[in-house]
């Protein structure tokens, strides 16, 4: 390894904000794909696998990989998650597997299925809107707007404390400004917390039509769930919700005016939308890695892991892996097959996969019908975070297609 890969620090959000890693991670897949990150600055040293083969491999591993001590590098480097065991995406064995039935009752594609025409209809609402205005900051009127309001009604948040959720979860793994300090992260996570161990025996007291109150009827081993377990998987539908779908959302803006092909054949009906939605998730992978740690001594990819070590598997350069994706760094809304892993893969695959697919689809066929194109017209600013990748800022001019805005 060389000495100038050695300096890049995975762990710092200024990595990801202020540096193209592309040959980076083109070099670890072909020299380094199971590579040791040593120590920085305190934090321990932890493996990252980078090829989309080694990335399954630890993924559907959930016998001699754990995520109850941590699924992200910051938890993972801090010791630990406190929500293990109770909080779906850090729980294993029996008790994941129970949550995670009881969550599917309301997040699989049949429970959400009536909702795609509401999603739908706000979407086209809004971006029609917005097109008619000419000009927007599109994460802040379209793309925060979207995921956020959809996930919210799921769960019974009052419109009145969405912009404050909001706000909260935009903190919590990610900031939009680099100076953020870790403990203002823990705590907007705190926030969250405890705004939904309110909320919840708010629901309890005046049962609604949404998914709080149902959890608060749903009994897992013969017990009522807790207003704890309730609230930390509250707290990660919310986060999960929001966040992948909205800076999506913004890399497919950005990135069709980048690709004016792309564009055309979109606005042309040559592209089918799932496919187009699928490469739109490829092409962002928004969440950058997950992570696990070593509870047995294991080898993976050739090389040993010993028991307690931190595993992390980086899905924004397996999405890119050129041994299962033909030009890879080609942007191509017609790309099949797309095995992508921007959700995950195995006992933890993302819950929300669906809704979050619904969402930037129905964004990719409101722009495709109401505007006849798009520019930037101001410098897109980043996120900064270690886990999540994406932007905060984005202005963009609209031209409007009268006619597909007359036709609705």
């Amino acid at each position: 390894m060389s000495d100038e890969m050695l300096e890049i620090d995975l762990a710092d959000p200024r990595t990801h904000a202020e540096q193209d890693l592309t040959e980076y991670w083109r070099r670890l897949r072909e020299d380094f794909p199971v590579y040791w990150h040593p120590p920085v600055g305190g934090n321990p040293g932890f493996w990252v696998f980078s090829r989309h083969a080694d990335v399954l491999t630890v993924l559907r591993d959930n016998v001699k990989l754990t995520s109850e001590r941590g699924n992200v590098l910051v938890t993972l480097l801090a010791g630990g998650d406190s929500a293990a065991g109770q909080m779906l995406p850090v729980t294993d064995g029996k008790r994941h597997k129970d949550l995670r039935n009881v969550m599917l009752k309301a997040f699989s594609p049949r429970a959400l299925s009536r909702i795609g025409a509401d999603v739908r209809a706000a979407t086209r609402r809004l971006v029609a809107e917005t097109i008619r205005g000419g000009e927007c900051e599109f994460a802040e009127q379209v793309a925060s707007r979207i995921p956020n309001a959809t996930i919210s009604s799921l769960l019974g948040v009052p419109e009145s404390d969405r912009a404050t959720l909001l706000a909260w979860s935009k903190s919590a793994l990610s900031s939009d400004e680099a100076d953020q300090s870790p403990e203002q992260a823990w705590l907007a996570r705190n926030e969250i917390l405890k705004y939904f161990t309110e909320l919840i025996v708010d629901k309890r007291r005046a049962p609604g039509e949404d998914v709080i109150t149902t959890l608060t009827r749903t009994e897992v081993n013969g017990q009522l769930l807790s207003d704890v377990d309730i609230a930390f998987n509250c707290y990660s539908l919310i986060l999960g919700g929001d966040e992948t779908s909205r800076l999506a959302m913004l890399d497919l803006v950005l990135t069709l005016t980048r690709h004016p092909e792309q564009w055309r054949r979109l606005r042309a009906g040559e592209v089918d939308l799932a496919k187009a939605t699928e490469e739109i998730l490829r092409w962002s992978t928004p969440a950058m890695h997950f992570g696990r740690t070593a509870v047995h001594d294991t080898e993976i990819g050739g090389r040993s892991i010993r028991a307690g070590d931190i595993v992390t598997v980086w899905n924004i350069s397996a999405n890119r892996d050129e041994a299962v994706f033909a030009d890879p760094y080609e942007f191509a809304l017609d790309r099949e097959p797309n095995k992508h892993v921007t959700f995950g893969y195995g006992p933890h695959f993302c819950l929300g996969a669906f809704l979050g697919r619904v969402e930037v689809r129905e964004v990719l066929d409101a722009l495709r019908c109401f505007s006849a194109g798009f520019e930037i017209t101001g410098t897109p600013r980043p996120i900064h975070s270690n886990f999540m990748t994406g932007m905060s800022y984005l202005p963009v001019r609209f031209e409007p297609d009268e006619a597909g805005l007359a036709a609705g």
